[in-house]
C-alpha cells in the first residue's frame, strides 16, 4: 500500500495527539461544531471574490453566491454541494472551498445549504439540492450567471447530491448541465459490493467505516442503506450524463465504490475522467492550505469545470 502523504500524515498525527475523537462517537450537534474546526484546520486562506448570501425562500434552501472579481454578466456557474455525510456541513464550513473554486475556475459558484439528518432524513437533502438547482437555473439572469453554462460539483455526500441532480436534470431535460465534478462520492449508498477499501481503510486515517455507518443510519434509517438511486447513484441508469470528473483518495474506505461508479459511468457512455490521489485520504478538498497534493486536487477540479463550462 502506498504511504500517506507526509504533510497529511503530520496533520493526522497532530489531530490524534490532541485527542480528536472519531466523529461516530459524538452526538450530531457537537459533531457539527467539530467538523467546522476540522474543515478550517488545513484549508487555504480565504480567496478574494464577491459574495452574496441568498436566504431560504419558497422551499429553496439558503444559498451563497460567489462571483470572480470583475466577472462579466452571464458568467458560467458551478453549483456546489458540501460534504459531511448528510449530517454535517454548512455554508460557513465550506466558504473557503467555494471561494477557492470560484477564483481558480474563473466561474461563479453557488454553494447550497440543505437540511441535515437525523432531524431531516432521506430524501430531504435530495429534495433541497434539486430545488436549489432548478431555482438557480430559473433565476440565472438575476444572479448574473449563464443558465446555459451550469455544472454541478460536490464532495462526499455532496458529490452524491450533485450526481443525483444530474440524473434528475437528464430525466426532465432541464437544466442542461455541462459537467459534474464528484470528489470521493459514497456512490453505493451503504449497499454491499466488491469494495475492499471499506475493509482496508476501515480505521481511516480520516474517515472511518464506523463514521460512514453512523452517517448512513442517521440519513437512510436503521439499516443504513439508500432505498433508491437518490442515495445510491451507482444503482441508476448512468447514460446521457454530462462529462464527469471523479477524484478519489487512495487512503479512503470510499475509494472502491467511487472507482466502481466511474467505471459504470464509462460503460454507460458518459465521458468520465477518474483520478486517484495516491497519498491522500478522505477530506482532501478542504486541505489545500496544509497539503500540497490537496491543493493540486483543488486546482484540477477547478480547471476541469472551467474547461467543460467554456467548451464550444
Amino acid at each position: 500500500m502506498d504511504a500517506l502523504d507526509h504533510e497529511l500524515a503530520t496533520i493526522v498525527a497532530g489531530a490524534r495527539s490532541s485527542g480528536i475523537p472519531d466523529l461516530a462517537d459524538v452526538a450530531p450537534a457537537a459533531c457539527r461544531d467539530l467538523y467546522r474546526q476540522i474543515l478550517a484546520a488545513a484549508d487555504v486562506a480565504p480567496a478574494s471574490c464577491g459574495v452574496r448570501d441568498i436566504p431560504a425562500q419558497c422551499g429553496v434552501p439558503a444559498l451563497r453566491l460567489y462571483l470572480p472579481e470583475a466577472a462579466p454578466a452571464g458568467a458560467p456557474c458551478i453549483v456546489y454541494f458540501h460534504g459531511g455525510g448528510y449530517v454535517l456541513g454548512d455554508l460557513d464550513g465550506y466558504d473557503r472551498v467555494c471561494r477557492r473554486l470560484c477564483v481558480d475556475s474563473g466561474a461563479a459558484v453557488v454553494s447550497v445549504d440543505y437540511r441535515l439528518a437525523p432531524e431531516h432524513p432521506f430524501p430531504a437533502a435530495v429534495d433541497d439540492a434539486w430545488a436549489a438547482l432548478r431555482w438557480i437555473a430559473a433565476h440565472a439572469e438575476g444572479l448574473g450567471v449563464d443558465a446555459g453554462r451550469l455544472a454541478v460539483a460536490g464532495d462526499s455526500a455532496g458529490a452524491v447530491l450533485a450526481s443525483v441532480c444530474a440524473l434528475l436534470a437528464r430525466d426532465v431535460a432541464s437544466p442542461r448541465l455541462r459537467a459534474q465534478g464528484l470528489v470521493y462520492p459514497p456512490a453505493a449508498g451503504g449497499h454491499d459490493g466488491d469494495f475492499p477499501s471499506r475493509r482496508d481503510h476501515a480505521q481511516g486515517p480520516t474517515l472511518t467505516l464506523r463514521t460512514m455507518e453512523y452517517f448512513s443510519r442517521h440519513y437512510f434509517g436503521p439499516d443504513g442503506r439508500a432505498p433508491d438511486f437518490r442515495g445510491a447513484p451507482l444503482l441508476a441508469d448512468l447514460s446521457g450524463l454530462p462529462p464527469t470528473l471523479i477524484q478519489l483518495a487512495a487512503h479512503d474506505p470510499l475509494r472502491d465504490e467511487g472507482a466502481a461508479f466511474a467505471q459504470a459511468l464509462q460503460r454507460a457512455g458518459t465521458p468520465t475522467v477518474l483520478v486517484e490521489y495516491q497519498g491522500l485520504a478522505h477530506g482532501f478538498i478542504s486541505m489545500g492550505g496544509g497539503v500540497a497534493a490537496a491543493r493540486w486536487a483543488q486546482l484540477q477540479l477547478a480547471q476541469a469545470m472551467s474547461h467543460w463550462l467554456r467548451a464550444a
